[in-house]
């Protein structure tokens, strides 16, 4: 129950009469109490009533909406709750390295919560961007520290989150900086690559797989009479040379549809390397390869082809936008590049689909076509 003592004036137990008392030496008077949601009283003094009135009023209107925050809770320093917070969260392995990442470049891990404000987060951005960080790193950090300081208004050690609305450098539009390589392109390199390698790239080119995808198959992945495909792992680096192999990205198990020439090339490719079985590709000894191995070899390939500034993972856009271009829907190229939902597939590869414009104008070009007889192409130029 909440309630204002008035320290003016007290019961004689003699009397039962109200009788003033002595107040102390700042004069406050007027003592606001009320009981916060785990049953503990809470108080403070005032001089003038309406300021404990006014007090009073803004404490309990939290506990009403589940907003409250104890007063004496947000001691911790950001890192003191960072390593408690941490402890508790089901990551993988390359989530648990971004997120130390971002929490040791933070100037504040040794703010406590309590004081932590907004102008701390803008220096810190500040700072990376003076640093030349691209605007997509600056991004993760400040997406990676924003779920911990979240994580603290969750527990209610802060009322909200100094973090939101701080401005964040501007990134490029997803079709600005998307490298498609061009078929030829694509050819050059497979033509390039070493024999072993060559059908590494072509799941990249051919079949969309990450990276980490395309070195984690084993033959027995592959129905080559049904010509398809299980993404049921992926390779990741785990330190000092070693592999780590587990479930792919969330989302991202599936079965890939294969190509026929895919097929040939495959099946050629575990004839010559690994009959038996087993990973078909390899790094050091028998284990797969990781991003390190991988590394290597593609710039080799590339810079044989005389081709620069092209990533691997480049290979998996001019996948996607080859279904694009063959009239896939959304959900279709969603499948089979193993996106956890349609709309990261739309963020990123919006642009490639046909616009309404360009749906006219084919509409229209049909139209001219069967009625006239005509044979329009593409530029407007006819002819019988």
């Amino acid at each position: 129950m909440a309630s204002i003592q008035d320290r003016w004036r007290r019961r004689d137990p003699a009397t039962g009469r109200l009788v003033p008392t002595e107040l102390d030496g700042e004069g406050l008077r007027y003592r606001p109490q009320f009981r916060d949601p785990s049953g503990r009283q809470v108080m403070n003094a005032f001089a003038l009533k309406r300021d404990a009135q006014r007090w009073l009023d803004d404490r309990t209107a939290h506990i009403t909406r589940g907003t409250y925050v104890d007063p004496g809770a947000g001691r911790l320093t950001v890192a003191e709750f960072y390593a408690d917070w941490s402890s508790r969260q089901v990551w993988a392995p390359s989530t648990v390295l971004a997120m130390k990442l971002a929490a040791d470049s933070v100037p504040f891990a040794d703010v406590p919560l309590r004081s932590l404000r907004r102008s701390h987060v803008e220096g810190w951005v500040k700072g990376m961007v003076n640093r030349g960080l691209a605007p997509g790193t600056v991004h993760t950090r400040v997406n990676n520290v924003r779920a911990v300081i979240r994580g603290a208004v969750a527990d209610k050690l802060i009322p909200s989150d100094p973090s939101v609305g701080v401005a964040l450098p501007r990134r490029r539009r997803t079709g600005a900086a998307m490298t498609l390589p061009t078929a030829a392109q694509v050819g050059t390199v497979l033509e390039a690559a070493e024999d072993a390698f060559r059908p590494f790239v072509a799941l990249c080119a051919f079949a969309g797989l990450r990276l980490g995808e395309a070195a984690g198959p084993r033959v027995e992945d592959v129905d080559f009479l049904r010509r398809t495909l299980t993404v049921a792992r992926q390779v990741q680096r785990a330190g000092r040379g070693a592999v780590e192999v587990r479930l792919p990205k969330y989302g991202s198990e599936r079965v890939v549809f294969l190509a026929p020439g895919l097929v040939e090339m495959l099946a050629a490719h575990v004839a010559t390397y690994c009959p038996d079985g087993g990973w078909p590709f390899t790094g050091a000894g028998q284990d797969p390869p990781h991003q390190n191995t991988v590394g290597h070899r593609w710039p080799t390939a590339t810079a044989a082809a005389g081709i620069t500034g092209l990533r691997l993972h480049d290979l998996r856009h001019f996948y996607a936008s080859g279904l694009i271009a063959s009239g896939c829907d959304v959900v279709t190229v969603q499948r089979a590049l193993g996106h956890a939902s349609a709309t990261t597939t739309l963020s990123t590869y919006s642009h490639l689909w046909p616009s309404a414009e360009d749906r006219t104008r084919a509409a229209a070009q049909t139209l001219l076509a069967e009625s006239c007889g005509l044979d329009v192409d593409w530029r407007g130029s006819a002819g019988r």
